[in-house]
């Protein structure tokens, strides 16, 4: 993603990702949408399985639009403190 490998825009800091499933493939699969910078901020803020919900209303898009501003806000102190106190979780992938 840091590549620009994603599904939509949706402006705001919010982006769309499919995420395919075994044996499910893409179309089929998990919706995922963070918000970011697109640079070193990635925040999950929402998922959802496509058969389960087609997709998100202008409503919680707009409320999704908020929470990335106010997280895309937080210097890297505030963020630290929002782990340490469980309020955000941080989620590292080591290849």
């Amino acid at each position: 993603m840091e590549q620009g490998l994603i599904d939509a825009d949706l402006g705001g800091a919010v982006v769309k990702k499919r995420v395919a499933l075994p044996g499910r493939g893409k179309s089929g699969s998990t919706r995922v949408l963070l918000a970011t910078n697109k640079a070193d901020r990635w925040f999950f803020v929402f998922g959802f399985e496509k058969n389960q919900q087609a997709n998100i209303t202008s409503t919680e898009l707009q409320a999704l639009r908020m929470l990335a501003a106010d997280l895309l806000k937080l210097s890297a102190v505030q963020l630290d403190q929002q782990v340490l106190t469980q309020v955000l979780r941080e989620i590292c992938n080591v290849d």
